[in-house]
């Protein structure tokens, strides 16, 4: 099964005298991206409407993957600093196909979608499981690390089954998705532009998992939990 079963509902929400102060919250959010530890973010309301579960790419291991599609269930994708995915020759997906559906998009949440191409590490098999999938992760948080040392289609084959997301050439300033938000918290960090992003689901509504159930996870966890708009008040 995978997503996250929302079990009792909590009582945080945010506005409560419980929440840590604004910049206590990001100092500790940066403090964790840097242990390897993984993130939740909330976007916002009036956006997708989505928490996702974020880890730095170097600290994906095969258990981490297991995590992000255990109890969080969504799609498991690498986000990119556009510097990093230009230099890689990563293209917008839109741009690289030739093919009328991937024109007139309407998101309704943004004008365009970060994705780019699809890869697998060459040294795995299916590309799939959660070993292959770590390998192929941590692989691209190196390159993002090493660009002069690293040629992508070397080390890289497409397609694959990770997911790369390309983030705005001038992130939060241009745009306010996921993808910006977790570079932009990786390089606050002072860590390289590449994390791991991944939807929270909830098994039982079917949809995103709500802000105030993403929080209680993080609480159970002891992981640290962001709005998105805490993340632009302090780097947008």
């Amino acid at each position: 099964m995978t997503g996250y079963h929302a079990g009792p509902r909590s009582n945080a929400t945010g506005d409560g005298d419980t929440t840590p102060s604004t910049t206590d919250a990001f100092e500790t959010t940066l403090e964790a991206l840097r242990a390897g530890e993984p993130i939740l973010v909330h976007d916002a309301a009036d956006r997708e409407g989505e928490t996702d579960l974020i880890y730095h790419a170097d600290a994906v291991t095969p258990d981490a993957v297991a995590r992000l599609r255990n109890d969080a269930g969504g799609l498991v994708c690498v986000a990119l600093g556009h510097e990093v995915a230009d230099t890689f020759g990563l293209p917008f997906y839109s741009d690289a196909v030739d093919h009328p559906a991937t024109s007139d998009h309407e998101l309704g949440y943004d004008e365009r979608s970060s994705f780019s191409l699809t890869v697998n590490h060459r040294e795995t098999y299916t590309g799939i499981t959660d070993v292959d999938r770590s390998m192929t992760i941590q692989a691209l948080g190196n390159a993002a690390a090493s660009l002069t040392e690293t040629t992508f289609a070397e080390e890289f084959r497409v397609p694959g089954h990770v997911h790369l997301l390309k983030a705005a050439p001038d992130l939060l300033a241009q745009r306010e998705g996921h993808t910006e938000l977790g570079v932009a918290l990786a390089e606050a960090a002072g860590l390289s532009p590449a994390v791991v992003v991944c939807e929270m689901l909830d098994d039982e509504t079917g949809e995103a998992l709500s802000p105030a159930d993403a929080r209680g996870y993080a609480d159970r966890h002891g992981l640290s939990y962001l709005e998105g708009r805490d993340v632009l008040e302090r780097l947008g």
